[in-house]
C-alpha cells in the first residue's frame, strides 16, 4: 500500500491554487511599521502576487494535494 504524502504546513499557510492552476500568494511587509511606508507602497502591497512559472513545481511538491 502506498503511503500518503505530507503537506508542508508552511506552504499551506502561504500559497493557494487558483482554478486555472496558478499559485497565488499574499504580499509581505504589511504587519507593522505601516506609518513609515508611503501610501503608494502600501497600495501595491494590497494586491496578491503569483508565483513565477519556474517556482510553481517546487510549491506543488510541498503541497501534493493542493493543485488537484
Amino acid at each position: 500500500m502506498k503511503q500518503k504524502l505530507k503537506t508542508k504546513k508552511a506552504a499551506k499557510k502561504r500559497f493557494k491554487f487558483t482554478a486555472t492552476g496558478k499559485v497565488k500568494f499574499k504580499r509581505t511587509n504589511k504587519r507593522h511599521n505601516m506609518g513609515n511606508k508611503n501610501s503608494k507602497r502600501k497600495l501595491k502591497l494590497r494586491s496578491a502576487g503569483y508565483v513565477f512559472d519556474g517556482d510553481v513545481k517546487h510549491v506543488e511538491e510541498c503541497m501534493p494535494y493542493g493543485s488537484k
